[in-house]
């Protein structure tokens, strides 16, 4: 039989302008291990739902005015719409109470207060509370963890980049995806194949970079018999093999500039020659190339055809580095972990907030592809059951250590207040806005954290 879940522990806003009636509350759901912040008016009950994160809103329904607790009401569904509201009234505004629960309250409870009753209303509205974000969890875990088409990540950037390759796979336009290496273009050409109207075609790649370019030719365009010393019989190219499906030219900008000719023709009109015939043949190929190049630079310079770049550029999709989608980051690495894990058949292994944190602050040279191969090292040598900073490969560690040296020298004559915004910033910027985890890392109390939030203008 499956454990029972554990009672939900919420943040919670009492809001009465009676203090000790507020005190006696607090202290009543205290007890089982809520955490309780206190006001004792309408304009103090904004400022907290303004800038608080609460699971729950209790409150008076008459306080300045006879109907103050209705307007908490429609404050904590404007600021705080995951919030359940629970209305505490006296037995003469009964209606209006209920009034309330057709508003979108969660239930009310009249004065004077049993207290047992009133802890398990709480309770029920914790647990629902913590139900439904438990359910928001798993769905965001079972959608990072799958991803789309192996493109795992939550942020806008990748979100984008998942929204233009639903939008452009349909077609034949050419893609050019760039990168820097180990960011997963390779993927993005694969989700852009597998969506289009060729996905029951060839998907062929092919890498441009480090070929000698008599080898590039033969290879991509292919050879009669008798072409050259030991061409003992005809061979289709890369573009013949892919006829009607979608062919991926990797690196394309380590492309010999005597090759981009040939390329540009079979971009242009689809014709091709083999190597050793004078016979002109034709293909139907839908063309996605990627590089970690600039090629408009390469123009300018004259190693790379304008009119090529222009053609193999029909759309263009940008992946950036990981150091500039920290947000990806956890996500990337619980994938990660999950994977490896199941190849490994070993039980699920947590990662821990300080070893998340190093990884975070890691900067990823090798981006995604590092990543990856730094989450399956620590799998496979992890000896206790979680993956903790003792697991973190020390490269890591010392490459932290070393950008937190760089920022030190870095702050030298700036002011305080500057710094203590940019701490702040930069540090709900790695916990993905996690304002809990954020304050916890600062070494401040939350409610200290959202007030500085709102003293720097940040959100």
């Amino acid at each position: 039989m499956a454990a029972e879940r554990e009672a939900a522990r919420a943040q919670i806003l009492v809001v009465d302008d009676e203090r000790e009636h507020a005190k006696i509350m607090a202290d009543a759901l205290r007890k089982p291990g809520h955490i309780c912040t206190v006001v004792h008016s309408l304009a103090e009950a904004a400022e907290e739902l303004k800038h608080g994160g609460f699971d729950l809103v209790i409150t008076d329904l008459v306080m300045e005015h006879a109907t103050a607790g209705l307007e908490v009401l429609k404050l904590a569904q404007e600021h705080q719409p995951d919030a359940e509201v629970i209305m505490v009234t006296a037995h003469g505004d009964v209606p209006t109470a209920k009034a309330a629960l057709q508003g979108g309250a969660y239930d009310f409870i009249e004065k004077p207060l049993d207290l047992i009753v009133f802890r398990n209303l709480v309770q029920r509205a914790a647990d629902s509370v913590g139900q439904r974000h438990h359910i928001n969890t798993l769905q965001d875990q079972v959608e990072a963890a799958f991803g789309f088409e192996g493109i795992v990540g939550v942020s806008g950037a990748i979100r984008e980049v998942i929204d233009t390759i639903k939008r452009v796979a349909p077609s034949n336009i050419p893609v050019l995806v760039r990168g820097e290496s180990g960011t997963g273009k390779e993927l993005v050409a694969a989700a852009l194949h597998k969506h289009s109207r060729r996905a029951d075609r060839r998907y062929v790649t092919f890498n441009a970079a480090g070929q000698a370019e008599s080898l590039l030719e033969d290879q991509l365009f292919g050879h009669m018999r008798g072409a050259f010393t030991g061409a003992d019989r005809d061979r289709e190219g890369v573009f013949e093999y892919g006829d009607r499906g979608t062919i991926f030219l990797d690196e394309i900008g380590d492309m010999p500039l005597s090759m981009q000719p040939k390329l540009l023709r079979v971009l242009e009109t689809g014709d091709l020659v083999r190597l050793g015939s004078n016979d002109t043949r034709h293909v139907d190929v839908r063309f996605v190339s990627a590089t970690n190049r600039d090629l408009k630079a390469a123009c300018t310079d004259g190693r790379f055809r304008e009119d090529l770049y222009f053609r193999l550029r029909g759309v263009e999709i940008q992946i950036p580095p990981l150091r500039d989608r920290r947000d990806d980051i956890p996500v990337l690495v619980r994938h990660a972990v999950g994977k490896y894990c199941a190849e490994l058949a070993r039980p699920l292994l947590p990662v821990t907030g300080p070893a998340m944190m190093r990884m975070v602050s890691y900067r990823w040279p090798g981006n995604v592809r590092e990543l990856l191969n730094v989450v399956h090292r620590m799998v496979v040598t992890a000896t206790g059951p979680t993956i903790d900073v003792r697991d973190v490969p020390e490269e890591v560690q010392a490459r932290d250590a070393d950008d937190a040296q760089g920022d030190l020298r870095s702050l030298a004559g700036v002011g305080l207040d500057r710094l203590e915004r940019e701490a702040i910033r930069q540090t709900l910027s790695m916990t993905a806005g996690n304002r809990e985890q954020a304050a916890h890392l600062l070494g401040i109390g939350e409610r200290t954290l959202y007030r500085k939030l709102k003293e720097y203008g940040l959100r």
